[in-house]
Parts: C-alpha cells; sequence; structure tokens
C-alpha cells in the first residue's frame, strides 16, 4: 500500500486515509505570481494562458466564479538579491507584494518563480531562503492558500545568455525538489509542473523557453488536479447536484443493436 502523503506533497496518499482537506470553501480570488509564463508567453490568446483556464477549470465547479488576478511580469526573479536582478524584468517578486498580492486579498495565491532564478546563476540556497521569506511576507499581509509550482520545462537553455544562460535540465530538476522541500516546511501545496510536460518538446514554444498553448493547457490541469485532490471546497456544488440533478442517460439504443 503506498504510504501517506505529506502536506505539500503530490505523492499518493493511503487508499483507507483521505487527505488533509486545505480549504474546504469554493474559492473567491485567485492570484497568480510569476514569471512570463504565468503572464501568458507565448499562449495564442489571452484566455490560453494556463491562469484563465485554471480559473475556468475552478469556476466551472463553483457557484460563483474564481476572480482572477494575473500578476505575471515576463523576465522576473523572485528578489532583488538573486545575481540576475539587473537584467531581469522589474520589479521583483518580493518588491511588488503589496500591490500585486496582498491588496487583492486572495484565498489562493499560485506562486511560480524558479526558471529565471535558475537560468539567471541564482544559487539554490539563496532560492530557498527568498522563497521562504516571500511566503512570510504574503501571510504578514494575507491568509491564502498558497500553491508552490516548480520551474517549467523548456528546450533551449542558451536563450538568455549570458545573464540568463546558466540553466540545465539538471538544475531544474534541483530546483523542483528544492521548491518541493519548501512547500512541505511552509504548509504550501507543490505542484510538479517540470515533470507533467514528460519531457516533450511539442509542448515548449518554439524559443524553447515558454509554453505554448498544449503546454499551458498542462499546466493548467496539473495545478487543478492537485487543487481537487486537496481543496473540497471544489466539490461542494458537485456533491450537491448528486441528490438533486436528474439522471441523464439512456443506453437502449445502444443495447437495441444487439437484442437487449
Amino acid at each position: 500500500m503506498a504510504e501517506a502523503s505529506t502536506p505539500g506533497s503530490a505523492t499518493t496518499t493511503r487508499l483507507d486515509s483521505p487527505p488533509l482537506d486545505w480549504h474546504p470553501e469554493p474559492f473567491r480570488v485567485l492570484v497568480t505570481l510569476g514569471e512570463s509564463t504565468t503572464a501568458g508567453g507565448w499562449s495564442s490568446s489571452s484566455d490560453r494562458c494556463w491562469a484563465p483556464v485554471l480559473a475556468a477549470l475552478m469556476s466551472d465547479f463553483q457557484d460563483e466564479p474564481v476572480r482572477l488576478v494575473n500578476s505575471g511580469i515576463g523576465a522576473n526573479v523572485i528578489s532583488t538579491r538573486v545575481p540576475s536582478y539587473a537584467a531581469s524584468g522589474k520589479p521583483a517578486a518580493n518588491e511588488r507584494l503589496q500591490k500585486h498580492v496582498i491588496d487583492h486579498q486572495p484565498d489562493l495565491l499560485v506562486i511560480s518563480y524558479g526558471l529565471n532564478d535558475a537560468r539567471g546563476g541564482t544559487p539554490a540556497e539563496l532560492f530557498r531562503r527568498e522563497l521562504i521569506a516571500l511566503i512570510a511576507a504574503v501571510r504578514a499581509g494575507c491568509d491564502p492558500l498558497i500553491v508552490l509550482l516548480s520551474p517549467y520545462f523548456m528546450t533551449d537553455f542558451t536563450v538568455g545568455a549570458p545573464a540568463f544562460g546558466h540553466g540545465s535540465h539538471e538544475l531544474f530538476v534541483l530546483f523542483t525538489l528544492l521548491t518541493e522541500q519548501v512547500a512541505r516546511s511552509q504548509d504550501c501545496l507543490f505542484c510538479d509542473v517540470y515533470h507533467a510536460y514528460g519531457n516533450a518538446p511539442w509542448l515548449v514554444h518554439h524559443d524553447g523557453v515558454h509554453a505554448n498553448d498544449l503546454g499551458h493547457r498542462i499546466v493548467a490541469h496539473t495545478i487543478f488536479r492537485t487543487l481537487a485532490q486537496h481543496c473540497s471546497g471544489l466539490a461542494a456544488r458537485t456533491k450537491r447536484l448528486e441528490r438533486t440533478g436528474e439522471r441523464w442517460r439512456d443506453e437502449s439504443v445502444l443495447k437495441a443493436d444487439y437484442g437487449y
């Protein structure tokens, strides 16, 4: 039998033990804080970015739609203290929490950093400390359920050199493990979008860095699965309809094809 999952982990729970319910109410406000793929690069239209796709999935299961605030900025990094800050898309995450997160008072916050920091030469230990500090700063101003994403899968680590030319798949795997560890220690959910790509290069835009439409869809559904497995509030409407909805299935024609 599989081992029980740890808070923040996406591992399988024991069959005789339900997972911890992280959010028993429907969600009101979703803020997505991150880099260019969070902002939408390069989906073919704004509604094909993973953030609005995720919001639509959530809203489909709630009586009231979740309000999305997309706070993604291209070339963004986690902190003013990292080596690539001067070359990055400013302001850094730790500079912009008040207006881009806290003022919206989200009950769900998805934080997506690591790709630019790994590519930009941020030491792993510095990234870990800055991610923990970022979470603490958020919680000083609001109290959302926080989901941490791993870096995304990409195919061309020469893009953005020299400032952002330090990445590799090995380094992205390290940042994925590090982010999962932070999620566990800081009572956040963790979502491994890097491995969700399955190493498929056709999920990446031709620039070699950003998700394309299909990649965005994979990211959104991976996050939604994590939320659905750990937040019963997303099931409230469904559970009510189980008892009140009319039966709609009619298999009589299929059975008649074989004389039943």
